[in-house]
C-alpha cells in the first residue's frame, strides 16, 4: 500500500496547524510595546474609554460574547493540536502556569512511557458560553465546547494502544479563561481544562 496519501495528509495538517498558528497570533496579538487598536488584537473587548475599564461584567454583552468566542474557538483548537504534539512553546502565553504544568507532565508521562499521541482535529461543532463573572479586575468566562476528534496513541512500534486511528469522536470540554479587566494585554489565559 502506498504512502503517498499519509505524507500528504502530514502536510495539510503542518498547514493548517501553521494557518492557526499565525491567525493565532494575529487574533491574540504580540507584546511589542505598540499599542495597536484593541479590536484588531482579540476582538471581543469593548474599545476603552476615560472613564471606564476595557472590559467588565456589564460591558460583555452579546457582541462581545460572540467576538470572544470567535477567538476562544481559535485558541482551543490551536491547545488541542500543539498539545497532541508535545508542543507548548508555541501555546505558552495563553496557557495558566498550573495549566502549562499539568500539560508539561501528560507529556513527560507520555515520554516515559515511550508513547505518542495521534490527534486530527475535524473541527468545533458548538462553543457556549455557560458562565461569566467579575471578581475585582478579573473577568473569567466558562466555555463549553463540543467538538469532533480523531485521537489514538500508539507504542513504540506504532501499535495503536488506544483510541482509533479512524474514528471520528465527539469531545465535551469545559475551558475556564481569565483576564484582568484593567489589562492592555490582549491575552487570555486558560485557567481550568475539563473534559
Amino acid at each position: 500500500m502506498s504512502y503517498t496519501f499519509e505524507y500528504i495528509d502530514i502536510i495539510l495538517l503542518a498547514m493548517i496547524a501553521g494557518f492557526i498558528f499565525l491567525r493565532l497570533r494575529g487574533i491574540l496579538g504580540k507584546k511589542t510595546g505598540f499599542d495597536e487598536n484593541i479590536n484588531s488584537s482579540f476582538p471581543h473587548e469593548v474599545p476603552e474609554t476615560k472613564s471606564s475599564p476595557v472590559l467588565n461584567a456589564e460591558t460583555f454583552d452579546d457582541a462581545a460574547k460572540k467576538d470572544f468566542l470567535n477567538g476562544a474557538k481559535i485558541a482551543y483548537e490551536s491547545i488541542i493540536t500543539s498539545f497532541s504534539k508535545g508542543d507548548l512553546k508555541t501555546i505558552k502565553n495563553l496557557l495558566d502556569k498550573n495549566v502549562y504544568d499539568q500539560f508539561d507532565e501528560a507529556i513527560k508521562d507520555k515520554k516515559e512511557r515511550n508513547v505518542t499521541s495521534e490527534t486530527t482535529f475535524i473541527g468545533i461543532n458548538s462553543a457556549e458560553i455557560k458562565e461569566h463573572t467579575q471578581n475585582k479586575n478579573m473577568l473569567e468566562v466558562t466555555v463549553e465546547f463540543v467538538s469532533e476528534i480523531i485521537s489514538c496513541i500508539k507504542d513504540k512500534d506504532n501499535k495503536v494502544v488506544s483510541g482509533d486511528a479512524q474514528k471520528v469522536k465527539k469531545v465535551l470540554d469545559t475551558w475556564k479563561f481569565t483576564k484582568d479587566s484593567t489589562s492592555k494585554n490582549p491575552n487570555w489565559l486558560i485557567v481550568d481544562t475539563q473534559a
